[in-house]
């Protein structure tokens, strides 16, 4: 999905590829205001803009910064079917 390999995520030698800092970056920050559990439950959860999970292995970086954006905006929003 990320197309690196452990050990580079690990080390930081990720000079190849500049979107995964970014990415980890922007984890990072969710992580700190949504909490580790809530945001492995959010993303292989349906929100507005699809599964968060599909985006990225869609390599779809954009969509999942949008849909990080209205996790910190909406937070995560539980619905019954």
């Amino acid at each position: 999905m990320l197309d690196a390999d452990p050990l580079s995520v690990i080390s930081g030698d990720l000079d190849h590829k500049p979107e995964l800092p970014i990415l980890l970056d922007l984890l990072a920050e969710a992580e700190e205001r949504a909490g580790a559990p809530v945001l492995r439950r959010w993303v292989r959860a349906t929100g507005p803009g699809g599964r968060p999970l599909d985006l990225l292995l869609a390599r779809d970086f954009g969509a999942f910064e949008d849909a990080l954006t209205t996790l910190a905006e909406r937070g995560f929003v539980f619905r019954r079917s």
